[in-house]
């Protein structure tokens, strides 16, 4: 029997244990993306490909660890209900044995092409990293080509997460990087016909705080041209905390600027957050059909919360978050929600309308374990606006030094932590609830939270409560569950 036979029998055997033992899970989300068993990291290879959304993922079938890695797949045809297809990519060959690490897809001469790290540990246990190519015909089964690309001189074997597109007729190759000097870099690729690949250089610019010690290694690197601006995605590890930034271990975000295409030169502004909650990294974007960037991201943070998560006594572990649209405004990215979880939505939405004046207010309701609720902050004047979810996420705004707090209690030890952005106004917030997670978009996607929680099965207490004199309206809404449990 080959190694990728052997692996997939391992796979098909644990399936069919895990659906004789299948019972409840009050965590396992409803509407987003998780992984039938084992631990679920970065998408991968997001793509619109013969009218199917495709979602590729970092997957360890075989523990609810960081071990050797797949590409798990689901594919769709409204980015709501999701179809699980066999694995993708399985580490079985020289070039990717530990690993098959994350990627991109395109579309080219009507076939995709997947793009990843091959990640090898040789006999003395130093790694190896290849950029490699798959193949397919109907973006299902994939015949692997081998590696395309080695690790250049002045770089570290941390190089990997191969990010592709064309521009100008010329295919492109975004890189995160370690160099020699333990320093993060995005480095640049150029190619004619996807096999044969130019280093053009790390993507640098004036700003020098950035291109000599930004982190101790870049992962995940994005780089796409939206309304204007040349936006670099990616993710800096070594951050140390900064004020209200860079709290999580690692971090995403992005510069915005203005790239020379066929060069390396990039100048561009200062690093932003994408997402100021406790799990969010290894972000993705993709182009669909009806020409949106959509952004993809992984709902988790490999920290030391990682192995208290309850959902490992049901043999898996993490999730991806929605898909939401990317925007500039003001020069800054937005995020939305993606048009199409509209129809998630059960029936009419309750609304109620709030005037807190003179004193303490309070209101309750109960809330659908998958709820979207839309709060309008029409005023608020002279006090704090506090939200309590489910009795574990505590939200809040303070306009008197614009803070927004998002709060939840430990996997561990249920203490309070916390996470903070300055808003300089709050007009809405818009919640999406699942069962063990929560997004929170800030004035239409200005700022973005994003945690997983784990609450009591039963409580469903929503509250809210202000000593400010404050005007609301409240829409609830009870969401379908879509994705595959």
């Amino acid at each position: 029997m080959t190694m990728e036979l052997h692996l997939l029998e391992k796979i098909r055997q644990i399936k069919s244990k895990n659906d004789s033992d299948n019972h409840h899970d009050p965590y396992r989300p409803g509407y987003h993306l998780s992984p039938p068993f084992g631990l679920m990291n970065d998408p991968n290879g997001l793509i619109y490909f013969h009218g199917r959304f495709h979602v590729f993922y970092q997957w360890n079938p075989f523990e609810t660890n960081h071990g050797i890695k797949f590409w798990g797949h689901f594919s769709s045809t409204d980015l709501l209900h999701w179809e699980e297809h066999p694995p993708a990519l399985i580490p079985s060959e020289w070039y990717d044995k530990n690993g098959c690490y994350s990627g991109s897809a395109i579309e080219h001469e009507g076939k995709m092409y997947l793009f990843y790290t091959g990640n090898v540990k040789n006999r003395n246990g130093e790694r190896e990293s290849y950029q490699c190519l798959a193949v397919s015909e109907d973006g299902v089964y994939f015949e692997k080509k081998g590696p395309i690309l080695h690790v250049p001189q002045g770089y570290t074997s941390h190089f990997r997460d191969p990010k592709v597109w064309q521009q100008d007729g010329r295919w492109y190759m975004v890189l995160g990087a370690q160099s020699n000097t333990f320093n993060g870099r995005a480095v640049l690729f150029s190619s004619m016909d996807l096999q044969h690949w130019e280093m053009l250089g790390p993507l640098t610019g004036s700003n020098r705080k950035y291109s000599e010690e930004f982190g101790y290694m870049w992962e995940c690197p994005d780089f796409f041209h939206l309304q204007g601006k040349d936006i670099l995605l990616f993710c800096p590890q070594g951050l140390e905390p900064k004020g209200l930034h860079f709290h999580n271990l690692y971090q995403s975000g992005y510069f915005a600027g203005r790239w020379i295409p066929g060069t390396n030169h990039y100048e561009h502004g200062e690093f932003t957050e994408l997402d100021r909650g406790f799990d969010f990294y290894a972000p993705q974007t993709f182009v669909d059909h009806r020409n949106r960037r959509i952004m993809i991201a992984w709902m988790g943070m490999g920290d030391d919360h990682e192995q208290c998560h309850p959902t490992i006594e049901k043999g898996w572990i993490h999730s991806l978050t929605i898909p939401r649209e990317m925007k500039i405004v003001g020069g800054h990215l937005y995020q939305h929600p993606v048009q199409e979880l509209q129809k998630l939505r059960i029936g009419q939405p309750s609304i109620v309308n709030l005037d807190f004046h003179n004193g303490n207010h309070e209101y309750y309701a109960s809330i659908h374990p998958q709820s979207e609720i839309i709060i309008n902050v029409n005023s608020l004047i002279n006090g704090r606006l506090e939200i309590t979810i489910r009795n574990n996420i505590q939200l809040s705004y303070d306009p008197s030094n614009e803070i927004f707090t998002m709060a939840r209690k430990k996997f561990a030890d249920n203490r309070l932590e916390k996470r903070q952005c300055i808003v300089n106004h709050m007009r809405k917030l818009q919640m999406y609830l699942d069962s063990s997670s929560i997004e929170v978009f800030i004035n239409d996607g200005q700022e973005v939270f994003t945690a997983r929680f784990f609450a009591d099965q039963k409580d469903d207490t929503f509250h809210i409560s202000s000593e400010a004199e404050a005007s609301l309206n409240l829409q609830l809404y009870s969401l379908q569950a879509s994705c595959p449990a």
